[in-house]
């Protein structure tokens, strides 16, 4: 692990722990005026993402604190313990409204690319790999960090939102049966998952493990306002549904968010996505939602983006995943 990140004086720096979830939320939550990310996180979803992660507390994540102890900022390296090509090193934190502007963002994101380089060497050396930073549209300062300490634009990305109300028809598919989702299908849909997103940009192959962690064993996960699409008894398709409570708890409604939408390369063009979406609008607006999510690629090959509109959602955020590019290292 590289040294603590010298922060101004004023502040101290230790390691992340667990019992600092608490803290971290209510960072995010008194950020989020001003972040505006549309994410409102409790202290067990922060368990939940660091623990489907892996991350390692004592080497993985930092804390700032002020002169009275609070919070001031935090920083995470996490690495998927699955990956195609290039193998992904995600950089988060954030800093503390009342706390910005005093260079400590900018001493956590060295932190964060010196560990994010051994991460790299400890674990997959015999790969390239990328560390990647996703900057919501509402932080140009952390835009600004990124491209000083040398990483590029990546991708582009939207969050889009519809209300509940004119749903669309729910089309009647020839050959394809639309049904809900069940716990034996669990590792088909983690299959046909894989094989969906084989060529899009920066997926990973799930293990059964991971797919666990990160989607369907996640709290928030909602078998039954979930869909799948069957071919002969087959998945060719699915949406998976997650209603987020702490979000709910502040908005003051349920958003039903649809974390992954994927169809089989053999049956796309059919209508398969459009179907299942629109049915999973309409269970989502029976199991008392107002409003659906979703985030996509704007480059993405399937051209869900253009589905997504003609389905009523609109964008209401964006941001841009900027990455930095590292070579293959000796295993040695």
């Amino acid at each position: 692990m590289p040294p603590l990140p010298a922060v101004p004086d004023g502040f101290d720096v230790r390691p992340l722990t667990a019992d600092d979830a608490a803290a971290v939320a209510a960072l995010l939550v008194s950020a989020e005026p001003q972040d505006d990310t549309g994410e409102y996180p409790d202290a067990e979803d922060l368990h939940e993402w660091w623990s489907g992660w892996g991350l390692e507390f004592e080497r993985d994540g930092v804390a700032v604190l002020g002169a009275d102890g609070r919070l001031a900022g935090f920083a995470t390296v996490l690495a998927s313990p699955t990956f195609r090509d290039a193998y992904r090193i995600h950089l988060e934190g954030r800093i503390h409204p009342d706390e910005r502007g005093r260079g400590i963002g900018r001493a956590l994101l060295d932190w964060q690319l010196a560990r994010g380089r051994e991460v790299h060497v400890e674990r997959h050396p015999e790969a390239p790999a990328r560390l990647v930073v996703e900057v919501p549209g509402s932080l140009p300062p952390l835009e600004r960090l990124a491209a000083g300490a040398g990483m590029a634009a990546e991708r582009w990305y939207r969050s889009m939102e519809r209300p509940l109300t004119d749903l669309p028809e729910v089309r009647e598919l020839d050959g394809v049966r639309l049904a809900g989702f069940a716990a034996d299908r669990d590792d088909e849909v983690r299959r046909a998952h894989n094989a969906a997103f084989t060529e899009h940009h920066g997926s990973s192959e799930r293990d059964p493990g991971t797919w666990e962690r990160l989607y369907t064993g996640q709290r928030a996960f909602r078998p039954d306002l979930s869909v799948l699409a069957l071919r002969d008894d087959v998945v060719v398709g699915y949406v998976l549904a997650y209603v987020y409570e702490a979000d709910a708890a502040v908005r003051g409604y349920r958003e039903a968010h649809y974390g992954q939408i994927g169809v089989l390369p053999e049956a796309r063009g059919r209508g398969v996505a459009s179907a299942l979406i629109a049915r999973a609008l309409r269970l989502a607006a029976e199991g008392g939602c107002a409003r659906a999510a979703l985030d996509v690629d704007s480059e993405n090959v399937t051209g869900a983006l253009r589905l997504y509109e003609a389905l009523g959602f609109g964008t209401v955020r964006t941001r841009v995943s900027w990455s930095l590019s590292l070579p293959p290292v000796r295993a040695d």
